[in-house]
This record gives C-alpha cells, sequence and structure tokens, in this order.
C-alpha cells in the first residue's frame, strides 16, 4: 500500500525526523490559509499523487507550455494560483503513463535553502536477508539511471536486525554521502529513527530523494516515498487509515476484498490462474503468441467457489478485455471447484467475449465435464500452448 507524500513526512515526523512545515489542502479556497500559516516567504505547492516525477510532469489541461506538478512560489498569490491551476487536473508523468492521475490534493509547504541533494531509501536486500540503507550524493536524479551509468556512486549497507543501526553503520553511510559537520552529527540521529520507522511499521520501502544538506549544514527529508507490506496491513489500523482509494484502479480495490492477487495491466487478454508462477507462465506464453496480458489475477492455492466467481467479474469488468483465459493446475484447488466458480460468474455477468479453459490436475475430469454440460461458450484447452493459441486465434477472429 503506497501513501501520499504528505503522509510519509507526518509519519516520519512522528518517529523526530526533520521534516519543514506543510499543510495538505484539497480545494484551491484552502490555498491562502495554508500559505499564511507557514514562515515563508519561498513556498513549495506540490500534488499529491502516487507517483513519481511529478516536477517534470505536465498537466494534460494546461498545454505544453504551463510549469510541471511542484512548483516554487514567491508569493502567497502565486500560492492561489498555482493551486486553482492544478487541483482537480490531470497530471502526466514518466511514471503514470499517457492517462495520467487526477491532482485531487496538494500539499503547500515551506521552502528550503538547499546547499546539496542526497538519495536515501531503505529496502529489504534478499540478497543478504536484511534491510539495507541505500544510498547516493547523486540525490533529486532518476536514482535507476544513476545505478546505470554511475554504479560506484551507488551504496548499500545491511543492517543487523538484532543490532540495529550501530554507530559503524551511521559511519558508513555518513562516509558514503560525504557528510561532515552539522549534517554528520544529524546523521548520528536520522538513520536510525528512519530505520525505527521502516521496522515498527513494516514498510516495503521508504525513499527520501531528496534529503538535503541545507546552507546552514544540518539534514532535512525534502520528499518521501512510503510503501508498506500489504501483508502486514492487520497490524497497523494508523496505516490502513491513510490508504486513499481514489489513487488506485477500482478492479484492484475490489480484488483486495476477496484476498485476490490481482495487478491492472495494458494488454487485451484476461488471466486468471492460481500461483505467481503460473501467472507468469500464462502471461510470456499469451506475449510469445502477439498479444498482451489485461492483467495478473492470482486467486491463490484455497480459493473457493465464490472467489473464483468474484475474479472472473473483477476481469470482465475491464473494458480492454477481448477474450479471457483461466490456467488452473488443480492441487489444493480443485478443478471441479474452479469449473463451478467460471459457470456461476459467466450465468450472472454473460459472456461477451471469449473464454478459453485449461484446467489440469486434481478433479480435472469432473471440471472439465462441468464446463461440457454447462451450455455456456466456453472453449476447452489441453495444455497451456493449446490454450494460448486458441485465445489468441479467438481475439484474431
Amino acid at each position: 500500500m503506497n501513501i501520499h507524500e504528505h503522509q510519509a513526512k507526518a509519519l516520519l515526523k512522528e518517529y523526530g525526523a526533520p521534516v519543514a512545515a506543510g499543510v495538505a489542502i484539497y480545494s484551491a479556497d484552502e490555498a491562502e490559509a495554508a500559505a499564511k500559516s507557514l514562515p515563508g516567504p519561498l513556498y513549495v505547492v506540490k500534488s499529491q499523487i502516487h507517483a513519481g516525477g511529478r516536477g517534470k510532469g505536465k498537466f494534460k489541461e494546461l498545454g505544453p507550455d504551463a510549469k510541471g506538478g511542484v512548483r516554487l512560489a514567491r508569493t502567497i498569490e502565486d500560492v492561489v494560483a498555482f493551486s486553482k491551476e492544478m487541483l482537480g487536473n490531470t497530471l502526466v508523468t514518466a511514471q503514470t503513463g499517457d492517462a495520467g492521475k487526477q491532482v485531487n490534493r496538494l500539499y503547500i509547504e515551506d521552502g528550503a535553502d538547499i546547499a546539496r541533494e542526497l538519495y536515501c531509501s531503505l529496502l529489504v536486500d534478499r540478497s543478504v536477508g536484511q534491510v539495507a540503507f541505500v544510498v547516493s550524493t547523486e540525490g533529486g536524479m532518476d536514482i535507476e539511471a544513476v545505478a546505470h551509468d554511475t554504479p560506484e556512486k551507488i551504496h548499500t549497507i545491511a543492517i543487523d536486525p538484532e543490532a540495529g543501526v550501530t554507530a559503524a553503520d551511521t559511519a558508513k553511510i555518513v562516509a558514503a554521502l560525504q557528510l561532515d559537520g552539522a549534517a554528520a552529527e544529524d546523521a548520528k540521529t536520522l538513520f536510525p529513527i528512519i530505520y525505527k520507522a521502516f521496522s515498527e511499521k513494516d514498510m516495503a520501502l521508504l525513499e527520501i530523494n531528496p534529503l538535503i544538506v541545507m546552507t546552514d549544514g544540518h539534514l532535512r527529508v525534502l520528499d518521501a516515498k512510503v510503501s508498506f507490506d500489504g501483508n502486514a496491513l492487520f497490524r497497523h489500523d494508523d496505516v490502513k487509515a491513510l490508504r486513499d482509494e481514489s489513487e488506485e484502479d477500482s478492479k484492484e480495490i475490489e480484488a483486495s476484498k476477496w484476498d485476490l492477487a490481482y495487478v491492472a495491466l495494458d494488454g487485451n487478454i484476461g488471466c486468471m490462474v492460481n500461483g505467481a508462477g503460473l501467472a507468469m507462465a500464462t502471461m510470456d506464453i499469451i506475449k510469445l503468441y502477439g498479444k498482451e496480458p489485461a492483467n495478473f489475477c492470482d486467486v491463490g492455492g484455497g480459493a473457493g467457489k465464490e472467489k473464483v466467481a468474484a475474479a472472473f467479474k473483477i476481469i470482465t469488468a475491464d473494458p480492454k478485455v477481448e477474450g479471457i483465459l483461466v490456467n488452473i493446475f488443480g492441487g489444493i484447488m480443485k478443478c471441479d471447484v474452479i469449473a463451478e466458480g467460471v459457470v456461476a460468474a459467466v450465468k450472472e455477468v454473460g459472456l461477451k467475449v471469449p473464454l478459453v479453459v485449461r484446467l489440469e490436475g486434481t478433479n480435472v475430469d469432473l471440471g472439465k465435464k462441468i464446463l461440457n454440460e454447462s451450455g455456456l461458450a466456453i472453449t476447452a484447452a489441453d495444455d497451456l500452448d493449446d490454450a494460448a493459441k486458441k485465445i489468441v486465434a479467438a481475439i484474431n477472429g
């Protein structure tokens, strides 16, 4: 689960991280009061969407010459004017795709005098099985580009979970970021703080880009991106309350209610499978035969008829779907249960696109019998290759 920048900063501030004063607003009518509550005289007006590259983004409605989704304002009048331009319009960035995202809230923040921009993130390093700091002196930039062009400028420091962030760990991070003076002293407090926040809140990612050294020599969190482990949300009602469903695909929201692993994609063939490996193989073979998957939908190993029916409804709700491929290997999940769920869903929502079903495993003969005797226009497949060929052929007419 992702949250907005202003929410991430508020959370980090609770742990003691140095964050500038700021106010989230949802209407341009709130802009003047928000700006007047801040020290000034420099303000930053930031679009709040779940996507990076906001500063370089463009608003669809404002034309190519308009400013981006993060703007510096030197007067309160500018804050108000920018708020009116940005709220309710669609911001397109490198991460949103051409569709963009509507800006429904802004963060009005006090400006900062920046001397240096650094990169700092925390994530789980699966190669060592520990949480690790990933840091670089090249802050404010596309970290993937830095990793590709100058990998020697990225440093990874893994943290022993029993010891936490030690003085030796902090010294390594300080050296990697080339900090000295007040910034080096701030680091002794900041890095243990953000590690504690990451661990206690079950984060999957905490990215501070940039982490800045101000002209007075002190550190400040200038931007923050936080993602949480969805499997641990049951422990954090305060985090769940931060969820902004307007930033999520409606189908993914519905899928989460049924505990379905569903991710909307850009293709035209809906996929319903059980198991992540089988899902990947199914999507790969669809691409092999010249089409693109419309989703990743894994119903899991122990789904019942109702859950299967819910998955089918979610897939058919996508207007881009021109055909559906159901690919199930029955282990814990029985083929007859899958067949019953598919039949029930088709009868309820109708079938307006081709449907190919490949079943294998436990109760496969009974599953095929249920499909064959359903009276529905369902095409059976013998194996995955056969299934992919048939669904692609059906779409191609």
